[in-house]
């Protein structure tokens, strides 16, 4: 009776602390993520305040996008990397501000043209994706499913989307209302489907490199649900 007793004790502190671990992990993931768009939020801030936005739109404009969007995946594969595999902190932390610079700067151009165009569309776009972000991050953390059959579809899709991207950037077609609306199903595909591994999957030690997942699909998120405003604002 006694040994029972002490054996099932054992088991709860087991599982009560891997509850407490994966708890903490959780925190963690979510607290890095607001950091995470802060620090993109105040460097956009920066960049409009002092000027500096405007030289560097004016410049990536001006810019083959090829070479633009070749840069920026080069930095975001070496930066998801480096937070996913590095046993140093710093350099997963380094790898994660290095991520959010790298999309502060890439949104610049779009930024751009929405202040000009289309006054009040970034904040706007802005509330849209808070709000979609916390309703799928809801549905994930709600139903605890298991949203990892998603990644195929995702790398399928992505690879869809890139070709699409290349093809009118090589070949100068605009890429229309349709392409936006369905990149904005695909960005929330990829939130349920970062959210699901965050829940389900990653290990307890990588909260840097989970926040830096989800940062990169609200970004995305972000990005068509802005282009959708401006689109209807032409």
């Amino acid at each position: 009776m006694d040994q029972n007793y002490v054996g099932y004790g054992s088991r709860s502190s087991v599982i009560r602390a891997a509850a407490d671990s994966r708890e903490r992990f959780l925190v963690r993931t979510y607290n890095h993520l607001f950091g995470a768009i802060v620090l993109f939020a105040g460097i956009e801030i920066a960049l409009f305040k002092t000027g500096a936005a405007s030289v560097i739109a004016r410049a990536m404009m001006g810019t083959s996008w090829l070479v633009v969007l070749g840069a920026f995946m080069l930095v975001s594969w070496l930066a998801s990397r480096a937070a996913h595999t590095a046993m140093s902190k710093p350099v997963q932390y380094a790898a994660l501000a290095g991520y959010v610079v790298a999309q502060a700067i890439i949104f610049v151009p779009l930024l751009y043209i929405a202040d000009m165009v289309a006054p009040g569309a970034i904040q706007s776009a802005a509330m849209v994706t808070m709000v979609g972000f916390a309703g799928l991050t809801a549905i994930a953390f709600v139903t605890r499913k298991d949203f990892s059959f998603l990644g195929a579809l995702l790398r399928w899709g992505g690879i869809c989307a890139l070709v699409l991207i290349g093809a009118s950037l090589l070949f100068g077609f605009q890429l229309g209302t349709f392409f936006s609306v369905a990149m904005v199903a695909f960005a929330g595909a990829a939130i349920l489907y970062d959210t699901s591994n965050v829940l389900h999957h990653f290990p307890e030690d990588r909260h840097v490199g989970a926040a830096l997942e989800l940062f990169a699909s609200v970004a995305m998120l972000f990005w068509y649900v802005l282009r959708l405003f401006i689109s209807s604002r032409d």
